[in-house]
């Protein structure tokens, strides 16, 4: 049997092919591993039976799932796609707008990490585009309520890179502690300049962590190993680990801390975070570390404080303005200031390399790629962040005259009663349904259906005014 997959796309088919494929016990079967010698675990026997008998659906289309990757997405995640007999186009780098748009507008799936921005004018054009996969943590470069609008739904890599980012941050503290950078670059200039002023061990010093996340809380850890006290602020309660403290404010953090670092998301209430007026709230001689989004931080007012020495040193590995690719960009035409930046001693800049190890992007790779596999041949949205999670079981090999149908509309009265008008004459085996806002998903197994009656399903649902997309999996 083929392993392509293939999806219903108009009423006017005349004969729909049946396709199943085993490739996705590869894909859909493992744990994820972030060991760097080993991509997937063995699952257990107690459930080999179950897995050697369940039934791989695919979709019904008159096309092969096209899928588009950009940004260099590691290779696990090209190889679980490839797999699956999806037609997989890849690119080293994001696409201009214009280009971008030309591309999406064939494709079932596409794959981006943080660089490109996949707006509502880009989303207009993707009429085919199913699901989106974020293979990093951030979802900000996606309109996510237009996504949900059309359907299409977005899954991200929300922990794979925790301990990547909190490991860096613990490097950084050290190297600004001891004023590595300024020591290292005199070096290559050829000068010896073997010093101890203004350098400093990081036992017994104060953390402030602002975002007590899943990087923050590990950064947390990894601190008190080192013999640092850690204090952090967060918006919401959080559970502290080891003997961590949560203050109250902001203004609290800032003024207790020797080193504060940065994990919060980008949003309207933590741009500029960090300006002016908390530079100046921080103590003197304190260290600022930014690795969570470029616009959480004044730029201009961390150059002035750190001229004026309130601040004895940085690390940034976000900004404002981030160029597309690599190569000689970083420059003042993108950020203003990006000279003044450069030119002063004992900051640390790194190319929003947070995230990027080795382990981190291959766990993400499998991660995200697992999950675009999941919804495209099973529908399940488990881990979407702009969807109702919804899963069913999957079906067996002893359920061959079975189809699954997922089916999203506008979150409005009167739905399902029309849905389940349509599938009442039908044995629905089994159903769920949840909202998400203005958007709702329903999926449902259908037994003893024919092709023809998948079709008449298919044809109804989408005759339903509410109706968003539909979706028919055999």
């Amino acid at each position: 049997m083929g392993s392509e997959a293939r999806d219903i796309v108009a009423p006017k088919l005349e004969t729909i092919s049946r396709t199943v494929s085993n490739s996705f016990t590869k894909a859909g079967s493992f744990s994820y591993s972030i060991s760097p010698t080993s991509t997937f675990h063995s699952p257990p026997s107690s459930l080999e039976a179950f897995r050697q008998s369940a039934k791989q659906l695919k979709p019904f289309d008159t096309k092969d799932i096209k899928v588009l990757l950009l940004e260099n997405v590691n290779q696990t995640g090209r190889d679980i796609l490839k797999e699956q007999g999806y037609q997989v186009e890849f690119y080293k780098s994001s696409l201009p707008e214009d280009e971008l748009i030309e591309k999406i507008r064939d494709v079932h799936v596409v794959g981006i990490r943080s660089k490109t921005k996949l707006t509502s004018r880009v989303l207009r054009e993707a009429k085919n585009l199913i699901v989106i996969g974020c293979f990093c943590i951030g979802t900000n470069q996606v309109d996510l309520k237009y996504a949900a609008s059309q359907g299409i739904a977005v899954f991200n890599s929300p922990f794979s890179n925790s301990r990547s980012v909190a490991e860096l941050v613990i490097g950084e503290i050290i190297a600004l502690a001891r004023q590595i950078g300024d020591r290292s670059n005199e070096m290559h200039a050829g000068t010896w300049n073997k010093v101890s002023s203004g350098s400093w061990e990081i036992r017994g010093k104060t953390l402030g962590i602002i975002g007590y996340g899943h990087i923050g809380s590990q950064l947390s850890v990894l601190a008190e190993a080192f013999g640092m006290s850690v204090i952090y602020y967060d918006v919401v309660n959080l559970m502290a680990l080891g003997t961590a403290k949560q203050v109250s404010s902001l203004e609290d953090l800032l003024s207790g801390a020797d080193f504060v670092t940065l994990h919060v998301p980008e949003s309207p209430e933590t741009k500029n975070m960090i300006g002016a007026k908390e530079i100046e709230q921080m103590k003197n001689g304190s260290y600022l570390i930014n690795a969570s989004r470029g616009s959480v931080v004044d730029i201009p007012a961390l150059i002035e404080g750190m001229r004026s020495r309130k601040i004895a040193g940085a690390a940034l590995d976000v900004y404002p303005n981030e160029p597309a690719g690599n190569g000689d960009y970083f420059n003042s035409e993108l950020n203003t200031w990006g000279d003044d930046l450069r030119k002063l001693k004992n900051i640390i800049l790194t190319p929003h390399i947070g995230g990027s190890t080795e382990e981190a992007q291959s766990a993400i790779g499998v991660e995200v790629a697992s999950a675009l596999v999941r919804y495209v041949n099973e529908g399940a949205t488990l881990a979407s962040v702009n969807m109702p999670e919804v899963n069913l079981r999957s079906l067996t090999m002893d359920e061959p005259n079975h189809v699954r149908v997922t089916f999203i509309h506008r979150n409005v009265p009167g739905v399902l009663r029309s849905v389940n008008k349509i599938l009442g004459d039908h044995n629905v085996d089994k159903q769920m349904t949840d909202s998400r806002g203005e958007v709702a998903y329903l999926m449902a197994d259908i037994s003893d259906v024919n092709q023809n009656e998948i079709k008449a399903i298919w044809a109804d649902l989408e005759g339903i005014s509410a109706c968003i997309r539909t979706r028919v999996l055999y």
